[in-house]
């Protein structure tokens, strides 16, 4: 039995595993409401059992294609298609990553962590199965099931075709055709190779939230539990995401050439799309568990999500909208992609209609909102602005595929139009976290935010007052420069908006940034203040207010590295008789000084070509650089290898393209002012998001709403009259506003997207 009948096989387990699972779960749901309890268990274990055996199969699949990779083993056509030539140190991994570098197998990788993660869902709730659960598995088994079918039933998505006969010579080796397939040049890279997987895990992982509130829907449970059961997936799957995002930026920076980070090309979009409205769905679980409010959004917010996940997929392989990252379009992915893309946008909605008064807020006021400086009215305009721009940009991201008389329809946007508003709505968005932990529950006291926002206030002003000085010394000059220039780069530049108005939006970034980076580190100094015996709560309070530090730092990053970018693209004459060039290459206060050149061929038989420069600033040495291009032998593709040098406050970006016909160095050199901050708040935003996933809870007390510790913080904050007044004047079946302010203000966490932990449950449950 060759190797490609085992992993055909496999598919054919996997996908009968799956019907039978659901059907198994169906019935059991029909017994359970019969009160037929027994006979409804027994259907239930089987449907859990089928799950665990459809990731076996699924294991079993990908473990063919993984046996292929490394032994050679080229009689699947996705092996060859997708078989890795590297010679690196790192070659290991770019064959492992042949499992989801193509069409076929990126798509059972998916699927196969979808089963992995259902499986999580058995044994973690195996002691304490409720009709909930096993709903989330039903329809969590159901969406699988949508997936093994496109790879089972769409030969363009097969990846256990056997390798066509012509690419093999009469001896059984691979010929000369053979080697003009293999993995793209371009994603022989760590961070290339990592990024996908991440990715997959992050989609893979929100399929579980939204089965849970299909399933509470289903079974008419408008209680914290399906919060609780899936707030840890949801934190873990949001987290990874934000981590693939973050190393496809990486990758783009440095093996692209193009100088940035992020082109809104619609398959990047696609990943940005989930991750929004999971910032969304964290805070309205916050309010969920909280005040017993924000049901609907709650709801709303886990399906459309998912919605964003398939649509995601949808714009890859659907052949609708163009992209360098996607695959060429196939019937069955559009069909199938495409309805659960609807039925899923229908489950949440239908579902909230049919359940309108179950899934209303606990006390009717909690869904009112009193007063615009209040929390509610903040988790309110959070919420709006995250699903607004998510649902806008996902809009805007398919307008090529729309017809002419929609706006936008039929265009392909450039990167501008999306800058224009991404930037103001993300400003605004951080504004308002910036904001939040000072108001308070319906109605924020006066006195009391201006005693708590004074400090954090001054601080802001005094880095507020340094960023200024720096925009009015370099950014502003580098802007204005770079419009004297003229061409493409200033008219690119105009288009974003007027001077005034784009130089304008700097100064409030800047002051969003100071006031949210001094908010966030005052509460994390304030939620280890007082420690003992709380540390691990502590800890996770840190978390959250680590993550929204980390908001504003890399939004001081984003204005400078995205908008005050100076860029010279220009030819180097060369003399190839001296090994010299007529001039040094100036840019900014920055000289490269040529030094010399290589020619070097690779064991795989391509060639890279590198040229040499001394990096001097205002006459001092401060590196060297070396860019590349390396071209693959058998298809001639280029691989531009970026060469950085990295300072404090910028960085010295230096491409090379080859050379044109006169023997010329081609060179795009740009200094990328403030990227560091990007990369330094990315990896403080992941960390404060992993304090809380790893900080164990603390049970939490039904009758004690506001735990002490938060209390005697707010105290020591001079609110101690505030919680007195609260206390004394506390209504019998329910804790006062003041109260629950209190403890809000310290608690963070659940401010912020470090909110993983804030329910033992939930973190508990996604540990199994």
């Amino acid at each position: 039995m060759g190797v490609s009948m085992i992993g055909l096989l496999g598919l054919l387990v996997a996908f009968a595993g799956c019907v039978i699972s659901v059907l198994c779960l169906g019935v059991a749901h029909v017994l359970y409401r019969k009160r037929s309890f027994e006979r409804s268990e027994t259907f239930a274990w089987g449907g859990r059992l089928a799950a665990v055996l459809v990731a076996a199969a699924l294991t079993l699949c990908c473990a063919v294609l993984v046996w292929c990779f490394f032994t050679g083993d080229n009689t699947i056509q996705y092996v060859l298609d997708n078989r890795s030539n590297s010679v690196s140190d790192i070659a290991w991994l770019y064959k492992l990553a042949g499992l989801w570098a193509g069409r076929q197998g990126s798509l059972l990788f998916w699927a196969w962590l979808i089963a992995v993660f259902n499986s999580v869902l058995v044994f973690a709730t195996r002691k304490d199965v409720r009709p909930l659960d096993n709903g989330a598995l039903c329809i969590a088994q159901l969406v699988l099931t949508a997936f093994v079918s496109v790879l089972l039933f769409s030969e363009a998505n097969m990846p256990f075709l056997t390798t066509d006969s012509r690419y093999f010579a009469e001896n059984g080796m691979l010929n000369a055709a053979a080697s003009m397939r293999s993995m793209n040049a371009l994603l022989e890279h760590w961070a290339m190779a990592i990024h996908p997987p991440t990715l997959f895990i992050g989609y893979a992982g929100l399929t579980l939230p939204f089965a849970y509130a299909v399933s509470a829907l289903i079974v008419n449970d408008d209680s914290t539990l399906w919060v609780n059961r899936s707030t840890g997936y949801l934190m873990f799957s949001w987290l990874l995401l934000g981590i693939g995002i973050g190393l496809g930026a990486v990758w783009a920076y440095v093996v692209l050439g193009w100088g940035g980070y992020w082109g809104w090309d619609p398959v990047e979009n696609a990943s940005l799309l989930p991750w929004l409205v999971g910032v969304a769905l964290i805070h309205s679980f916050t309010v969920y568990r909280q005040r017993g409010a924000f049901k609907r959004w709650s709801v709303f917010c886990a399906c459309l999500a998912f919605c964003f996940v398939v649509l995601g997929t949808f714009i890859t392989r659907s052949g609708l909208v163009q992209s360098v990252h996607a695959f060429e379009g196939d019937p069955v992915s559009l069909v199938m992609f495409g309805a659960l893309i609807v039925l899923s946008l229908l489950a949440g909605i239908v579902g909230l209609v049919v359940r309108r008064k179950s899934f209303g807020a606990v006390n009717a006021a909690d869904d009112d909102i009193e007063s615009m400086a209040s929390k509610e009215a903040a988790y309110y305009v959070n919420n709006l602005i995250m699903v607004v721009f998510a649902v806008l940009l996902a809009y805007m991201t398919v307008s090529s595929a729309l017809p002419s008389w929609l706006p936008f329809g039929g265009q392909s946007l450039s990167a501008g139009t999306y800058n224009a508003i991404a930037r103001p709505l993300g400003i605004a968005y951080l504004a308002v976290l910036a904001i939040c932990p000072l108001l308070g529950w319906r109605r924020t006291d006066k006195k009391a935010f201006w005693r708590a926002a004074r400090v954090p206030g001054l601080c802001a002003l005094l880095l507020f007052i340094v960023l200024m000085v720096y925009f009015a010394t370099y950014l502003l000059p580098s802007y204005n420069a770079m419009i004297a220039m003229g061409g493409t780069i200033a008219e690119g530049l105009l288009e974003q908006g007027a001077p005034v108005y784009y130089n304008g939006l700097t100064v409030v970034g800047f002051a969003v940034a100071s006031l949210l980076f001094f908010n966030a580190l005052f509460m994390a100094v304030r939620s280890l203040k007082r420690s003992a015996g709380k540390v691990r709560r502590r800890l996770a309070l840190f978390g959250g207010s680590v993550a929204h530090a980390a908001m504003g730092i890399i939004l001081v990053g984003l204005i400078g590295s995205s908008m005050y970018v100076t860029e010279v693209t220009d030819y180097i004459p060369y003399n190839e008789d001296e090994d010299a060039t007529v001039a040094p290459f100036v840019i900014q206060d920055f000289e490269l000084q040529y030094t010399g050149n290589n020619i070097e061929e690779l064991g795989n038989g391509n060639v890279k070509y590198t040229v040499y420069f001394d990096a001097y600033r205002d006459g001092q040495f401060v590196g060297k650089v070396a860019p590349a291009v390396q071209v693959v032998g058998a298809t001639q593709q280029q691989k531009l290898e970026a060469s950085v040098i990295s300072f404090p406050l910028e960085d010295l970006f230096v491409v090379y393209r080859g050379v044109n016909e006169n023997g010329d160095f081609s060179m795009d050199v740009r200094v990328n002012p403030l990227i560091s901050l990007v990369w330094v708040g990315f990896g403080l935003l992941m960390a404060g998001c992993l304090i809380p996933l790893f900080a164990k809870r603390t049970a939490r007390r039904d009758d004690d709403p506001a735990d002490e510790p938060a209390r005697a913080l707010a105290e020591d904050e001079g609110d101690g009259e505030a919680v007195a007044v609260a206390v004394a004047t506390e209504e019998p079946e329910r804790p006062d506003p003041v109260e629950e302010t209190v403890a809000e203000e310290v608690a963070l966490v659940e401010d912020a997207e470090g909110d993983a932990a804030a329910d033992a449950d939930g973190a508990e449950g996604a540990a199994q």
